[in-house]
């Protein structure tokens, strides 16, 4: 039997789609989709599939070292390290507020080809401040690699700008090819709308 990503992760509620009743994200914004990768942290096939999924996209690369996002970046990144052997670190959002104040965690990423793992793409803003601190550090970031993207038009223009690859396991247009049985063409639409243009959407379901 074919292991699909988006199919587990709506069986395990991983994913759940509400386009009738939005979740809130922490910027405000209103969202009929909610992402919990951590939850598959507890399931060992599922992690191990993914772990083996972001190995085998990051491998191309031939990257020197691995980098994860903190905080839910970092458990990724270290299976993707662990199968590749190869050191890793990981960068936090701002520089730490006390003792050393760094952003960038570990051993120097100084020359070193780095990819970057990630466990979601939303904005992609987030991970890419992480690309630049890897920078500053001296490292070549090449890539940044996700479970998920939700495929917001806005993400795949600021990768492009930052001229960093963007790979992901799963997509949300594969999401809804799954998620078309159990919802109405009318909510598919919502869903597609919301990709489209998530903030028009959120102030429509305010």
């Amino acid at each position: 039997m074919t292991w699909n990503l988006e199919e587990q992760l709506l069986a395990s509620g991983a994913v759940q789609l509400r386009p009738h009743e939005p979740f809130q994200w922490s910027s405000g914004l209103k969202a009929p989709i909610y992402c919990d990768h951590r939850s598959l942290l507890g399931v060992p096939e599922i992690r191990t599939h993914i772990g083996e999924g972001l190995a085998q996209l990051v491998t191309p690369y031939h990257p020197s070292m691995i980098a994860g996002t903190s905080t839910a970046g970092i458990p990724w990144g270290m299976l993707v390290a662990q199968q590749l052997s190869l050191p890793f670190v990981y960068v936090r959002p701002e520089p730490k507020a006390h003792g050393l104040g760094r952003q960038v965690e570990g051993q120097s990423c100084q020359g070193q080809s780095v990819v970057l793992i990630e466990d979601l793409i939303s904005t992609g803003s987030s991970s890419l401040r992480c690309v630049e601190a890897l920078r500053k550090e001296g490292a070549r970031v090449q890539s940044v690699i996700a479970i998920f993207n939700y495929g917001l038009p806005s993400s795949q223009i600021a990768f492009d700008q930052h001229q960093v690859d963007l790979k992901t396991l799963g997509n949300f247009e594969n999401l809804l090819l799954y998620a078309s049985s159990t919802f109405t063409p009318e909510a598919i639409a919502s869903l597609k709308a919301w990709q489209q243009n998530p903030h028009e959407w959120s102030a429509q379901h305010g």
